[in-house]
């Protein structure tokens, strides 16, 4: 396979870049106009729309994340995005992602590829990584990382293990070929995410009741529970800027700005079911959280991706349905942790997610190298019950 020449301009100048072989012409465009841009969008569920268990995106959601009028992370960020077509067809797509401001406070000179998807096609593969390898070679960066977006909020990894399993709204969907393109590419493990899942009528030790107890009789710290919108709308913010405070020290972390705050509040607050959410307190402070949902996959795939005219409603009635609550986020102030104030909130959870009829609760994404966390579920013998990975390369 030979790339066609390019003259000595930057590439980013060029909206073309083509690969010719014997059996073929893949041609890589970069995302600009509208028209692309949804076809960059609706292109994994046109790829994989038979694929077991697959689950597409929410398209409302998409289009905002995408549109660096609506998204901030674009202001920090250089960034492109391309389609690979083979013949004319649209055959796989990848976006190039350089966080200024995170290379900046980790003193790294990383590139990120992210939303990579193509058909189960090597040639097309390679054509879609050597663009962004030589867009970020060009930007002077010495690593390519991912599947990673703007921050670790947004999907991260490839799921390299527990395919037979159905997916989460927070974590990728994928299925095991595009792993084998990406290794394929000369990409190794970076870091993994875990993914637990546990049964709500879990069999607790005599220890965690002892540590639940000697924190209620803490009577500075307060365990705040809600039944209303009304009364958990003046926590969401506090909560996200505890993220902030906690997570800093975590791989690929980007503290989020106050605009991303308040436009995170005012995004999940109308799809948080206030029972699944558990705070403490003290002295007026957050210091810890905890937030569930019921999972939402079922009802997903029936919309298609499609809120309106009816998928809203899909998903409404799948989450009324499901016997599953998912873990969307969860923090403590560091000098609190070790107290037993996570074993209170996840109990007190648990108690919450029983009176709902729930058997199911599966975890937010985990860092392997959480080594506090993993502990908890090992110690129960709680199995991993997913696992995702993110993968890097030498420019």
């Amino acid at each position: 396979m030979q790339r066609l020449p390019l003259d000595n301009n930057s590439l980013i100048l060029h909206s073309l870049y083509c690969y010719r072989n014997t059996k073929m012409e893949i041609t890589i465009v970069e995302v600009t106009p509208r028209k692309l841009l949804r076809t960059f969008i609706h292109l994994p569920a046109k790829l994989h729309k038979n694929e077991p268990n697959w689950m597409p995106t929410i398209y409302t959601d998409d289009w905002s994340f995408f549109n660096p009028k609506k998204n901030h992370q674009f202001e920090s960020c250089d960034t492109i995005m391309a389609l690979a077509f083979r013949n004319g067809k649209p055959v796989g797509r990848i976006m190039g992602i350089i966080h200024n401001t995170y290379n900046i406070l980790r003193n790294e000179n990383k590139a990120r590829f992210g939303y990579f998807d193509s058909i189960d096609s090597p040639e097309i593969a390679h054509a879609l990584f050597s663009f962004i390898r030589d867009w970020a070679k060009q930007k002077d960066k010495t690593l390519l990382v991912g599947p990673y977006g703007f921050s670790d909020k947004d999907v991260q990894g490839l799921l390299v293990e527990g395919f037979e399993h159905l997916p989460l709204i927070d974590a990728a969907c994928n299925p095991q070929y595009i792993v084998k393109l990406v290794e394929n590419e000369g990409f190794a493990k970076e870091i993994d995410c875990l993914l637990y899942k546990f049964p709500v009528n879990i069999g607790l030790p005599d220890l965690y009741y002892r540590i639940q107890h000697r924190a209620n009789l803490n009577g500075t710290m307060k365990l705040a529970e809600f039944t209303s919108r009304r009364e958990l709308k003046p926590y969401i913010e506090p909560v996200l800027e505890l993220v902030n405070h906690t997570y800093d020290h975590l791989y690929g972390f980007v503290p989020m700005t106050k605009t991303e705050i308040h436009e995170l509040a005012s995004r999940y607050l109308p799809i948080i079911d206030p029972r699944f959410v558990k705070v403490i307190e003290k002295e007026g402070q957050v210091i810890a959280f905890i937030i569930g949902i019921p999972n939402l996959t079922k009802g997903i795939q029936k919309s298609g991706g499609y809120l309106f005219p009816i998928g809203i409603f899909q998903i409404l009635l799948a989450s009324r349905k499901t016997s599953q609550l998912d873990i969307m986020l969860g923090a403590v102030r560091r000098n609190f942790q070790g107290t037993g104030i996570e074993i209170l909130m996840a109990m007190s959870l648990l108690d919450s997610a029983g009176k709902a009829g729930f058997k199911d609760i599966s975890t937010h994404l985990i860092l392997e190298n959480n080594v506090k966390m993993r502990a908890e579920f090992e110690r129960l013998n709680i199995p991993i019950h997913q696992r995702f990975r993110v993968f890097s390369k030498e420019i």
